[in-house]
């Protein structure tokens, strides 16, 4: 299975029962189920707003949906409740093309901006996670937070702040233009692939639209922190992706950690990684000083049974 990028399957963890599940909620005044949201909030409501932690789902920009296997993840985040979530569908390539996708994630992160109060959330503290095709939207969204051609005119929130504070990246895509240059089972550079089916032809051929999709374009030094969680074995995103993006990173002076699945797989789980990954959104989103949350490390994920 080429999880995350094809198919994410259903989630295999229940939604606590401290929470309460809003389902399809509308983000952007239409009917079209692929612009709604899940919503996961407490059922106590807490004296001070909380953190929102949004999932976004990978499958390729071409199938997947908000109740995917990444949304596991987010459950296991909102057990102690000090967490609100969200995860978030959007328009897939059979029915719109690059930049619509992000159009839609930006206009559902300023539409729980625009509702903060009313959730109980805090406007101040969105962080993003996605997965594969997912984690490229995310990682968009972070670098992208002060580029007015990528926000798109959708929903009635226009003037709300689509930046979010931190962004967990699980081997996400992050340079068209590079993609290509690595082995993958995907053939990135040509049309009929999942980014050409994305960016509308063959990278090759569409240089500037290549460019205009890939987070690593528009690094800048304000821009939140990072995490990626990247395996080298992976045979779908080149573990070269997190890499570079790391080091773009780092260049700019932007908070960023890597932590490297030895021997993982496309899109992998790993109890060690995902408690990484819990501690860096405490640092940025709870103000948890964290000793290793910002520390870089290598784990080693075993093979698939």
């Amino acid at each position: 299975m080429l999880f995350g990028l094809i198919s994410c399957g259903k989630a295999q963890v229940s939604v606590p029962a401290n929470i309460e599940v809003r389902h399809d909620v509308p983000y952007a005044d239409t009917k079209n189920s692929r612009q709604t949201l899940d919503l996961f909030l407490p059922k106590t409501k807490s004296e001070q707003p909380l953190p929102l932690i949004i999932s976004i789902h990978g499958g390729g920009w071409s199938s997947g949906d908000k109740t995917d296997a990444f949304v596991g993840i987010l459950h296991l985040l909102l057990q102690e409740g000090k967490f609100a979530g969200a995860s978030i569908n959007y328009r897939l390539t059979n029915e719109t093309r690059w930049p619509e996708q992000i159009y839609d994630c930006k206009a559902a992160i300023r539409w729980l901006r625009a509702h903060a109060k009313e959730l109980n959330i805090d406007p101040q503290k969105f962080g993003v996670i996605g997965g594969s095709a997912g984690s490229h939207l995310a990682c968009l969204l972070g670098t992208s937070g002060d580029v007015a051609e990528l926000e798109g005119n959708l929903g009635a929130d226009l003037t709300t702040s689509s930046r979010v504070q931190c962004v967990v990246n699980i081997c996400g895509p992050i340079n068209f233009l590079t993609i290509g240059q690595y082995p993958s089972d995907i053939s990135w550079n040509e049309a009929k692939s999942i980014g050409g089916k994305l960016l509308g032809g063959a990278i090759p051929a569409l240089q500037e639209v290549a460019r205009q999709a890939s987070p690593i374009t528009y690094i800048t030094t304000d821009d939140p922190p990072f995490l990626s969680a990247h395996g080298t074995r992976d045979t779908i995103v080149p573990f070269e992706q997190a890499t570079e993006f790391n080091q773009a990173l780092k260049k700019a002076g932007v908070p960023q950690v890597l932590i490297i699945g030895k021997d993982g797989e496309h899109a992998f789980f790993h109890k060690d990684v995902m408690t990484r990954e819990r501690l860096f959104l405490e640092k940025w989103l709870l103000a948890r000083d964290h000793l290793i949350a910002m520390k870089d490390a290598t784990i080693t994920i075993p093979p698939k049974k």
